[in-house]
């Protein structure tokens, strides 16, 4: 009874784990970047193959990088700031999926700027760290679809099932999620803390999410928030 029940409960979370992976077609007009020439973390960047949302703009050496979930991104992938296509920003130069889930889009075009901000809405959070997360912290996300939440971390190293393999090493909180909110950016005060990348349940009952931490991500590539 109990491996079902874990059965059960790990079948559920890949479902809404792709149930995240797509928003709404109404949603993708409307789902740009929050203003023109700059993107920040919670924008959404288009490829020939989809969208998904930066969770965080980062640096190493003089050179930007945007992180968003591994399972969105493949390696090569050019990256757009409009759903036509036509304006070209990034290249992912890193995948990590699965094991971990994040990817690192290395910005191309010079004539915009990636703040170290997260954008909800009209407003925009200035991060100046990454930290581990710790159970009871308050947390809060912003989903391309479901917009700004907030709640509190319930766990850490925690593990989910994709098809494609075990994601683990994430940190769970109570932070509701809609389809196409995956790669919301999670933070706590000017801290970054991780990235949606699934969880079940919605904003209208309650719901689960889980993150992949930013901190690890940062330290095993030399990367850094707050410049």
């Amino acid at each position: 009874m109990r491996l079902r029940t874990i059965l059960a409960q790990v079948l559920t979370v890949v479902l809404a784990t792709l149930a995240l992976l797509a928003a709404p077609t109404g949603v993708a007009a409307a789902a740009g970047n929050a203003a023109a020439g700059v993107i920040r973390g919670g924008d959404q960047l288009f490829s020939a193959g989809g969208r998904c949302a930066v969770s965080f703009n980062t640096m190493k050496g003089t050179q930007f990088y945007g992180i968003m979930p591994g399972h969105c991104a493949t390696v090569g992938t050019t990256w757009f700031a409009d759903p036509g296509l036509t304006v070209p920003v990034g290249v992912t130069e890193t995948s990590v999926f699965p094991g971990n889930d994040y990817a690192l889009i290395r910005y191309t075009n010079t004539s915009y700027s990636y703040p170290s901000e997260v954008a909800a809405g009209a407003q925009s959070f200035r991060i100046d760290r990454a930290a581990r997360p710790t159970v009871g912290q308050r947390v809060c996300h912003v989903g391309r679809t479901s917009g700004l939440h907030c709640g509190v971390v319930q766990s850490v190293n925690n593990s989910i099932s994709f098809p494609q393999g075990v994601v683990s090493g994430l940190f769970r909180s109570n932070l509701c999620a809609e389809p196409g909110d995956t790669g919301a950016p999670a933070f706590g005060g000017n801290a970054a803390l991780g990235l949606g990348v699934g969880g079940s349940g919605n904003c209208s009952s309650g719901g689960t999410t889980f993150h992949q931490p930013v901190a690890p991500v940062l330290e095993a590539h030399g990367l850094r928030v707050g410049y």
